[in-house]
This record gives structure tokens, C-alpha cells and sequence, in this order.
């Protein structure tokens, strides 16, 4: 039986030679182009490819990192079998806040005399000394306008007009002369 099956393949094999070798070639060429289809391919998007690469290799290591940093329950144990916890220390800080007896509620001392000589020498009138007294506050231009029911042109004019009279440029520097001086609080 064994010599009726090897001759009957033998046989097959004679009979249908062309057509195996036929599509064995056919095999052989359909995978040829196959490759060469995909080193076009990668040749075509070899950019996006490698970007695609190193973000992989990057989402990998984000998540590698961060079950490394942040062990906490519900994470793996670490080597001795214990549940890893963060390395992290509380830290708490007392800080003493002095506060000044002599201001009332309304935040002004209530001690506090302005030097009037001074005032009347630089020619300081009382609206400038309201406006001086509200940047010391740290207002902005607008929230002093609302609080003097004035334009915002004329808190700008009267600002100009303290700058010059003080001689400085800038606001922090006529509050911090202003203070120097005596002439708010």
C-alpha cells in the first residue's frame, strides 16, 4: 500500500509539475510584493513610524514612573512583602502675625496725624490725600473711581499730579514717600 500511495504522489506530482510549479512561483511573487509593498510603506511614512516608536517607548515609561512614585494602597507590594508608601513628611510651620493695636476696623490708625505743614508745603489738597490714602491700600485705579464717585480720567490726573508733587515715577514709590514723610499712615 505503501508503494501504490508514493507512486500515486509520484505520479500527481508528474501530472500537475506545471501547475505546482506555476503556483509555487505565483507564492513566491505574491510574497515578493508584499515586502516590497511594506518597505515602501516604510519608507513612505518612516517618519510618523518612528514618532509612533518613541511615543510608545515614552507612554511606557510615564506609566513605569508613575507606579514607581506614587506606591500607595492598591499598588503593588514592594520587595519585603509590605505595602509601599510615599515618601512624603507634613511640614507644619508656625508663623506669629503681629497686629497693631492702635487701627481700627476700618484698617486706619486711628493715632495717626498727617504732618501738616508738609501737606500745605507740596500743595497736597484733601482729594490727593484720598487717593494717596487708597493706593497705599493697594486699590487700582478703577476701584478707587467706585470708591470716590469720580471718573477714571480724573483718579489717572490726580495720580499724575502726586507723582510730580512727590517726584516719583511710580505708585509704590509715592506710597512708600508718602509713608516716609508722615503723610498717611
Amino acid at each position: 500500500m505503501d508503494n501504490y500511495s508514493m507512486t500515486g504522489n509520484k505520479n500527481f506530482f508528474l501530472r500537475n509539475k506545471a501547475t505546482i510549479v506555476y503556483s509555487i512561483s505565483l507564492a513566491f511573487l505574491l510574497f515578493l510584493l508584499k515586502w516590497l509593498e511594506l518597505r515602501f510603506f516604510l519608507f513612505d511614512h518612516s517618519f510618523e513610524i518612528y514618532i509612533g516608536c518613541i511615543a510608545v517607548i515614552f507612554t511606557g515609561l510615564g506609566i513605569w514612573l508613575a507606579l514607581k512614585l506614587s506606591r500607595r494602597e492598591g499598588f503593588p507590594k514592594g520587595s519585603s512583602g509590605i505595602e509601599a508608601k510615599p515618601n512624603m513628611e507634613t511640614v507644619v510651620i508656625v508663623k506669629e502675625v503681629y497686629v497693631n493695636t492702635n487701627e481700627s476696623l476700618s484698617g486706619r490708625n486711628v493715632d495717626f496725624v498727617p504732618n501738616a505743614s508738609l501737606v500745605s508745603q507740596l500743595e497736597l489738597s484733601k482729594r490727593e490725600l484720598e487717593v494717596l490714602s487708597l493706593l497705599a491700600q493697594g486699590h487700582s485705579n478703577q476701584e478707587i473711581a467706585e470708591k470716590l464717585f469720580v471718573s477714571l480720567s480724573t483718579v489717572k490726573t490726580h495720580n499724575q499730579n502726586l507723582f510730580e508733587k512727590l517726584d516719583v515715577k511710580r505708585r509704590i514709590q509715592a506710597v512708600e514717600k508718602a509713608k516716609r514723610l508722615n503723610l498717611i499712615p
